[in-house]
């Protein structure tokens, strides 16, 4: 196989969504811990109106 700049283009554009979809992970991950400790979430700020 030889490389030719669509495959490597296409090689790049791979890696870059990986990479992406990778932090977008990893964000959601640190939001989560945060808002798990401070106990700070949507129906914290509203109070318990389903009781």
């Amino acid at each position: 196989m030889y490389l030719d700049a669509v495959v490597i283009a296409g090689i790049v554009t791979v890696l870059l969504m990986v990479g992406f979809f990778v932090g977008v992970g990893v964000f959601v991950m640190k939001d989560s811990k945060h808002h798990k400790e401070g106990g700070h979430g949507a129906h914290a700020k509203h109070g318990n109106r389903h009781a």
